[in-house]
């Protein structure tokens, strides 16, 4: 880290000196850094001013998937869901993030049973009895940006389905728990993999979660599948996305050659996800999204 002294302003743009600001945080950054642990760079913490502005962001993308959750039936179309989530957005003054990102086409992702993420909207993908749906929903609100995902059972859904969906969402409350200062990136991660395995499931190594509220993806790249005490130390002001990707049978996973996105699970077996941004404290966590 750049040196500062003590009786300079904050580096963070408080206006505070940085004896009294965050100076004794940088500090104890830099007693993990010299036992050798990867740690956060001034730019991936973010100030309470950004964490404001991921919050206001983050209350249209919770918006937006409550109202999706309202119109999820037989016969309803992504392509729907897709205008529904893009209009909704427009009105409340965001943008859809992932319109247009890297050549994404549409306003969300809409993941069928086995495609593991990055499903594309269509008038033509009709949701049927039975199906699990993941709708990955992103915003940006006065250039912040927020992200988050929920899986939806479609009618009547098989037992072996609804178990996958839950099991799921309690690998991220399982990893949610071990979000606190000082921890590491891989205590998270082994609680969400060690819950998906004894379960029965694997969960995908190749795609994670990410930072995010100033762009899209930021810095760290988030794994479910690394080991306690291994990864990124968390510390008070980054913000990033828990977002496992389990599937009922193997990890691998294939991307389509048509479209150049869509993730599909290697076997053919159902695949969810819920996605949530959490917010590292002094004491803990703040979830933003769910």
């Amino acid at each position: 880290m750049e040196k500062i002294n003590r009786n300079d302003l904050c580096w963070c743009g408080s206006g505070k000196k940085y004896k009294s600001c965050h100076m004794a945080l940088d500090e104890k950054i830099h007693h993990y850094e010299l036992q050798g642990h990867i740690i956060p760079g001034r730019d991936i913490l973010k100030t309470k001013e950004q964490i404001q502005g991921i919050k206001e962001s983050s209350a249209i993308n919770i918006a937006v998937l409550d109202a999706i959750e309202k119109i999820m039936r037989p016969g309803v179309s992504t392509g729907e869901i897709d205008e529904l989530a893009h209009d909704l957005t427009v009105q409340m003054g965001g943008i859809p993030a992932p319109l247009n990102y890297e050549g994404f086409p549409k306003s969300v992702c809409t993941s069928i049973n086995e495609v593991v993420c990055h499903g594309i909207p269509s008038r033509d993908i009709i949701l049927k009895e039975g199906d699990i749906i993941n709708v990955d929903a992103s915003t940006i609100y006065k250039g912040y940006f927020s992200d988050s995902s929920r899986m939806y059972c479609i009618g009547e859904v098989s037992a072996e389905k609804k178990k996958l969906v839950q099991v799921t969402k309690e690998c991220v409350e399982k990893g949610l728990a071990m979000v606190k200062p000082w921890n590491f990136l891989g205590d998270m991660a082994q609680a969400v993999n060690d819950h998906a395995k004894a379960n029965g499931y694997s969960v995908v190594v190749d795609i994670g979660g990410h930072g995010i509220g100033l762009e899209f993806h930021e810095e760290p790249f988030v794994s479910y599948v690394t080991k306690a005490g291994t990864e990124m130390l968390m510390v008070p002001g980054m913000v990033f996305t828990i977002e496992p990707m389990v599937n009922m049978g193997t990890s691998e996973i294939y991307i389509d050659d048509d479209d150049g996105w869509t993730v599909y699970t290697e076997d053919g077996k159902p695949s969810a996800q819920w996605e949530i941004t959490v917010a590292v404290t002094e004491r803990g966590y703040e979830v933003l999204t769910w």
